[in-house]
């Protein structure tokens, strides 16, 4: 894997081409001296699950085009990971989150515009109102209720996505 901040060639600080890797999470200005990490970005997704069907989304967007996705994304400066999450969730299916709980998290690379973003994906089951009817919004193509039987990780594009559901369809049937 290349160093995840190998697209920046020079300090974003004083603009000198004398950037150079620190360690794997960093680079370092040989001029001014200043450090830049490469941190992970916090990312939510939800599973919203009524009368047994998976709430599931068709992305519209790269990565992963055209591949199955749960509703979520990027939490905004500012945000706790659960207004995040909301926030996500109102903007993809205009679903209010009715209650929500923290599941779990998974790393992930996020390639977008040619860079490697590493994020840390949180996920929630969340409730919504029971007659409340989605709509797809924002980088969302479609959504659809798929029974819970009938949903298959692989068809989810993105890697910790398909991970996630792998453990949570694991869990759910496991409990019930």
């Amino acid at each position: 894997m290349n160093h995840p901040l190998e697209v920046f060639t020079h300090c974003p600080k004083c603009g000198s081409d004398r950037w150079v890797e620190n360690n794997w999470k960093s680079k370092r200005c040989e001029d001014c001296g200043f450090v830049f990490y490469s941190n992970p970005s916090a990312s939510t997704a939800a599973f919203v699950v009524r009368r047994g069907a998976l709430l599931v989304g068709r992305r519209a967007k790269e990565p992963a085009r055209g591949t199955m996705d749960l509703p979520g994304g990027f939490c905004d400066h500012g945000e706790t990971a659960e207004e995040g999450m909301a926030r996500e969730l109102r903007e993809e299916t205009g679903l209010e989150a009715r209650s929500m709980r923290y599941l779990f998290s998974l790393p992930n690379i996020y390639v977008y515009a040619g860079m490697h973003i590493h994020t840390l994906d949180l996920f929630f089951r969340v409730d919504v109102d029971d007659e409340a009817v989605p709509c797809a919004a924002d980088d969302v193509g479609s959504l659809e209720w798929v029974p819970l039987g009938d949903v298959r990780p692989e068809a989810f594009g993105l890697q910790s996505v398909r991970k996630a559901v792998s453990l949570f369809l694991k869990d759910f049937f496991s409990d019930g």
